[in-house]
């Protein structure tokens, strides 16, 4: 299995979409600053998630999120 996944920075308008094989590890180093581009924006609240079969499909979706409607949609989800 395969995880897309938007995080949003708690302190800074900043939100991060990405792709893992193990969700729990790489939230993890964003948390903990162990990635570069999220680092700065640390700490974070998952915003959104979803679990898809093949990489494939997951990087297909992760490129729809990044997108301009993408962003759109997990920008509608802020004001929920």
């Amino acid at each position: 299995m395969f995880y897309v996944y938007a995080i949003k920075s708690i302190h800074r308008s900043y939100i991060y979409v990405g792709l893992t094989d193990n969700f729990e590890r790489r939230f993890h180093q964003h948390q903990s600053g162990q990635n570069r581009t999220t680092k700065p924006y640390a700490p974070f609240i998952i915003l959104h998630f979803e679990e898809l079969p093949t990489r494939p499909e997951a990087r297909s979706r992760e490129i729809y999120l990044k997108s301009g409607s993408g962003k759109e949609f997990l920008k509608s989800l802020l004001n929920k």
